[in-house]
């Protein structure tokens, strides 16, 4: 991987977050029956940022847990070896509830896909929402996120690399690199 550009330093992604967050509750009238699942695996510390930034902006806590959707993919039966599942933990009863799925990019929305058939496994909320930090587009199936924290025109060949603290040990941070 070569790294081309920075896109976003930590105090932007802090402050996409701290939007996004702001986001959530104006849409949702508040916090009462949000659910945040984090799609493994940069997506359960953005997923945790949010619900502390609800905390703080609002006094309120929201449920976070995080899914894996390596077994609902489209594209498992490409794979030569097949994948470890790895684990899904849903702390509360998903059923009526307003489920907000929180992910690093969205490029082609197949795994936006497989994480709303995860999610459809372990109950029937009332609404699914999904918030993004990165859209760079390029987009396969008909999948729109509900929330974004920049939009990054990408060509195909390039990719976004998303550091999160938990995750890295870095801090956060968005860059443009090739293959």
């Amino acid at each position: 991987m070569i790294f081309k550009s920075e896109i976003m330093t930590e105090a932007e992604v802090t402050r996409s977050l701290a939007r996004i967050t702001h986001e959530i509750i104006e849409r949702d009238h508040g916090t009462q029956g949000i659910v945040l699942l984090g799609i493994r695996r940069r997506g359960l510390p953005l997923a945790k940022h949010i619900a502390a930034n609800i905390e703080r902006f609002e006094g309120a806590s929201v449920p976070v847990g995080y899914i894996d959707v390596t077994l609902y993919r489209d594209d498992l039966s490409e794979m030569t070896d097949l994948p470890d599942a790895g684990e899904t933990h849903i702390p509360v009863d998903l059923n009526g509830k307003c489920c907000i799925l929180v992910d690093d990019v969205i490029f082609t929305g197949r795994t936006a896909r497989a994480a709303i058939e995860a999610v459809f496994k372990h109950g029937r909320p009332a609404l699914i929402q999904l918030a993004v930090l990165i859209d760079r587009g390029h987009r396969e199936l008909p999948i729109r996120p509900d929330f974004v924290g920049k939009n990054i025109p990408t060509a195909r060949d390039e990719l976004i690399a998303v550091t999160v603290p938990e995750t890295d040990g870095e801090p956060y941070g968005v860059k443009l690199c090739e293959r």
